[in-house]
């Protein structure tokens, strides 16, 4: 099993929890024809918002003129990925009233911070992003954003409200954070659309959610919660938190940080028999070190401080990479035995299964921080137990993991996710399409491609 230099790790994950973004203010608008009087289009509810006409709104053209944050995507795409260039429009940076501050883009310390495109030649669509992690709203400028502006469409996308490894802070009681999530997803949607129709003259025709990870699970609930924003949503690897059961984040997480040391010293069988009850695919080991120097550390400590404060008493998210045993360590987090008021924090976040639009999920059954078990397999198997089956398609995509950067790590066992993803909106627009449309291939299990170009292609059947 290879070992990975953590300062190795976290320079090729500029996107961490802990970058630092590279914008420091929103460059003015230049004059152009071709969006002429681009602040006259206001967006409903905002405090603040600045917008440019750019002779590109990919990332092609907004790393140069300082209108996206390269950290905030860095390894969530192949490094062999191919995003279209040259969509020229209005962009609008801005954010709606809040009292958090961890958000530093632009200099602005305001949280509940958008971005909206506007391409010149549009095509009557718009999709709705949250940002996946604790990233910011450019967190989805090269996987999704670029992608769906050269197809014509208008994109907008949120910080959610709150972000950062001490995105817990925010709110008055246990889960508090999560919940205002939502609520951007619902806001920034219905400015968005509002924007759109302000600007082209007309509301839009179809309006789709997508997103990836944590903007997979507001793709979740805003189709269990408000389907009447959205004609359909695509949710790679979201995250699952059920009202009910025996597993979530906050259950496999500790028996990985408990168990895994012992297993790399030693190949220690009944560790690796715990992980793999736990929830994490067999199959998955040479990922796991991985996982554990950078992701699964912190991602428990962060949200079990969100849901449960009163477990490490005055600390603030525990004792990084604690052993089991010392006081308070997270790695010896019983969930199952916490106050009724934790799962009720949990419940209020939870998925219902419930969804009223037509949803694609895709996610790799080598997910080693949200393994495809505990997550994608369990909310399917949710939606089918609420009757919304015939509405959901779902892929499980042999090979592929949590971030495409680990396919650049280990290129010769694994497939990146994100072509999937991008072969899923499509399917999902045919599916949307007025008059009917054409239904997707039943959900499936996609075997790893091995051949061709594995970076950007992918079949669901």
């Amino acid at each position: 099993m290879p070992t990975l230099r953590r300062s190795s790790v976290v320079s090729a994950l500029l996107g961490s929890l802990l970058a630092v973004p590279l914008v420091t203010a929103v460059p003015p608008a230049h004059a152009d024809s071709r969006c002429a009087n681009p602040h006259k289009v206001r967006v409903p509810g905002a405090e603040r918002q600045v917008a440019a006409c750019l002779d590109d709104l990919t990332t092609a053209g907004t790393v140069a003129s300082g209108h996206t944050d390269r950290t905030q995507w860095d390894g969530l795409h192949a490094a062999g990925t191919r995003n279209p260039s040259g969509v020229p429009g209005v962009q609008i940076d801005g954010y709606f009233p809040d009292t958090s501050t961890f958000n530093t883009t632009h200099g602005w310390n305001h949280d509940s911070q958008f971005v909206i495109r506007l391409p010149k030649r549009w095509n009557g669509g718009l999709v709705v992003s949250g940002a996946p992690g604790t990233r910011r709203q450019y967190a989805n400028d090269a996987t999704i954003s670029d992608w769906v502006l050269a197809k014509g469409y208008a994109f907008a996308s949120t910080d959610k409200g709150n972000n950062g490894a001490e995105f817990f802070k925010d709110g008055r009681r246990p889960g508090d954070a999560v919940l205002e999530w939502y609520h951007r997803m619902t806001q920034l949607t219905v400015a968005a659309k509002a924007t759109v129709a302000r600007h082209y003259g007309r509301s839009p025709r179809r309006t789709y959610a997508a997103g990836i990870s944590n903007g997979g699970q507001l793709v979740r609930w805003a189709l269990e919660n408000h389907p009447e924003l959205y004609d359909g949503g695509v949710d790679s690897e979201g995250t699952f938190w059920p009202r009910h059961g025996v597993s979530n984040a906050l259950v496999y997480l500790p028996v990985a940080l408990r168990n895994y040391p012992k297993y790399k010293a030693t190949g220690d069988p009944a560790a690796h028999a715990a992980m793999i009850r736990a929830g994490f695919a067999p199959g998955s080991e040479f990922l796991w070190d991985f996982n554990y120097q950078l992701l699964w550390d912190g991602t428990q400590r962060i949200y079990r401080e969100e849901v449960d404060p009163a477990y490490d008493g005055d600390l603030e998210a525990g004792i990084p990479f604690c052993q089991s045993g010392t006081p308070n360590c997270d790695a010896d987090y019983d969930y199952h035995s916490r106050p009724r008021s934790v799962h009720q924090a949990v419940k209020r976040a939870s998925m219902s299964g419930r969804i009223g639009k037509p949803l694609i999920t895709v996610q790799g059954t080598l997910d080693a921080l949200l393994p495809i078990k505990v997550h994608g397999d369990a909310y399917a198997a949710l939606i089918r137990s609420r009757g919304a089956g015939a509405r959901h398609r779902y892929y499980r995509i042999e090979g592929a993991s949590h971030l495409d950067l680990e396919y650049d790590m280990f290129p010769d066992r694994m497939r990146p996710l994100l072509p999937c993803m991008r072969t899923a909106f499509e399917a999902l627009e045919r599916w949307t399409a007025p008059g009917g449309g054409q239904a997707p291939p039943r959900s499936a299990t996609i075997p790893r491609q091995t051949s061709g170009d594995v970076v950007n292609s992918c079949s669901l059947g």
